[in-house]
């Protein structure tokens, strides 16, 4: 069966984001030609002109007509409004992020156990169980990962908290990109964790399930963060 045209575009737009990546371009530096994209990317030109406008669309990219495409200066703002796009894989720094959501997220959790709507629910049963699809056939899990996280900002009732989660999410992208195959196991069981909590209304159950999901993800982090510290202090004593 055929991907749908959004997947296909979705998956555009991130491989394209990889390859800005990969390539350490700067904003200014030109894109390939649309041609030349489909080709690497093993889409159609529809595709890449689509995943183009949509990366426009969130000031990632700049398209000059009659130029070509350019990496836009801000890159990131205002979907990632912390600008994390193209940090790279830190694992520091998904820290400091994975440390600024275990203050807000595990509230959030905590609210979305007492004022979530059946109809909320519902639509973050869908998400864990399209997490769950992904997870086992080993396909990115990225995006249902956020929406779930962005959706209990949402049920929590507060419309600044939903910002604010918002934010973290997409910022959260960072993690879950250093994250992605290590973890791949255990993401489906902690979200499924919260959903559970968030359901028989238990807010201190969902509080400490989200406390438990993030410092499983930190506890990764830090490993990461000592082993080239680890390696740093084995090469200077030699």
């Amino acid at each position: 069966m055929p991907k749908k045209t959004g997947s296909l575009i979705e998956s555009a737009s991130e491989a394209i984001i990889e390859l800005i990546l990969e390539k350490k371009m700067g904003p200014g530096d030109k894109l390939p030609n649309e041609f030349d994209l489909a080709q690497q990317l093993g889409v159609g030109r529809n595709t890449v002109r689509e995943a183009i406008r949509r990366l426009a669309a969130r000031n990632i990219l700049v398209i000059r007509q009659g130029a070509g495409t350019f990496v836009a200066d801000n890159t990131g703002i205002p979907e990632d409004p912390l600008g994390l796009t193209f940090i790279g894989n830190d694992p520091e720094l998904a820290m400091e992020v994975n440390d600024v959501r275990m203050i807000i997220e595990p509230a959030a959790a905590e609210l979305a156990a007492l004022n979530a709507s059946p109809q909320q629910i519902s639509r973050m049963e869908e998400l864990c169980e399209q997490l769950r699809q992904a997870c086992q056939k080993g396909d990115s899990y990225r995006a249902y990962d956020l929406a779930f996280h962005s959706m209990v900002g949402e049920c929590s009732g507060n419309s600044i908290l939903t910002k604010i989660m918002y934010i973290l999410t997409e910022s959260a992208s960072v993690s879950i990109r250093i994250e992605y195959d290590h973890r791949r196991d255990m993401v489906y069981k902690e979200h499924k964790m919260i959903l559970n909590a968030i359901r028989r209304k238990d807010s201190i159950g969902a509080k400490y399930a989200m406390i438990a999901h993030l410092s499983t993800a930190r506890q990764d982090l830090v490993s990461r963060v000592e082993k080239p510290n680890e390696q740093q202090k084995a090469d200077a004593g030699t």
